[in-house]
């Protein structure tokens, strides 16, 4: 009978161990998954960070149609973007205090959105807002871009 109950009940001790080998492995599964994302958003920044390769005649259509659907539901503003605020120099500082100049401190997109706007929209009477829209941990977090017109 000593032989089967050790073979239906295993040690206090080895119950542990099994215990601690599954919490090693949902820890390091964890840390793949997190590896994994740090991996992704550092190819999304470095991506955003270069020209888009549009013509200006090609952005100009875009923002055309995008303002297009935009009215047609009835919308008066529209969200164009959401970055990550690495894509600025400052982390969005400049941005979430609304300094003076704070646009010099894009890069990539969203600095190619800004100009899009300067060269072509601002002098039809949109506006452009930037914003940071999160805050993970009471920190800066990713912008937004708005293209407002009413």
């Amino acid at each position: 009978m000593a032989n089967s109950i050790d073979q239906l009940l295993p040690s206090a001790q080895e119950v542990m161990k099994q215990a601690a080998l599954k919490e090693a492995e949902r820890a390091a599964q964890s840390q793949r998954r997190i590896d994994a994302l740090a991996k992704e958003k550092k190819t999304l920044i470095e991506k955003l960070s270069k020209p888009s390769g549009l013509t200006e005649q090609a952005k100009v259509k875009l923002a055309a149609d995008t303002i297009k659907r935009a009215v047609a539901n009835g919308l008066t503003e529209v969200q164009v973007y959401r970055f990550p605020n690495a894509l600025c120099t400052d982390k969005g500082r400049a941005i979430n205090q609304q300094e003076d100049g704070w646009e010099k401190t894009l890069t990539g997109l969203p600095k190619e959105i800004y100009g899009l706007w300067n060269d072509h929209l601002r002098e039809r009477g949109y506006r452009i807002k930037y914003q940071i829209i999160d805050f993970p941990e009471g920190m800066p977090g990713d912008v937004g871009i708005t293209i407002s017109w009413g």
